[in-house]
């Protein structure tokens, strides 16, 4: 049985997926396509704690590295077509697949950070 901390907090983080605020999960995290909102316009929370700097990049240039190429690779042994055919297919999915995941991702790792209230390392003097 979950208790009722880690479900909210499991709704937070489907709700930075679908690009809405980690909080109240009906604002809107995403003022443009990939530009955060400076603010939550129902519960006004402020998203300058939200820095996911190059992680959803790396985590897309993973998967849909991995999708691609696997793909491509099972459809060249199996069917053997002409490298431009390949170039065609492959090149545009690889675009689609990166602008699909990028903006989920970038929604998730923000939610974690909010969820997990991670903060900017500091020394101790």
């Amino acid at each position: 049985m979950t208790s009722p901390q880690s479900s909210s907090g499991d709704a937070g983080i489907m709700a930075g997926v679908k690009g809405c605020c980690p909080r109240c999960g009906e604002g809107r995290l995403f003022a443009g396509f990939i530009d955060l909102a400076p603010r939550c316009e129902v519960c006004g929370l402020d998203y300058s704690f939200a820095d996911s700097g190059d992680g959803p990049a790396v985590f897309i240039m993973l998967i849909a590295g991995a999708i691609v190429v696997g793909t491509a690779l099972i459809i060249d042994a199996n069917y053997e077509p002409p490298l431009w055919l390949l170039g065609a297919i492959f090149l545009p999915l690889t675009v689609f697949v990166s602008l699909g995941l990028l903006r989920p991702l970038k929604g998730w790792l923000i939610a974690s950070q909010y969820r997990h209230k991670a903060e900017q390392g500091q020394l101790e003097r």
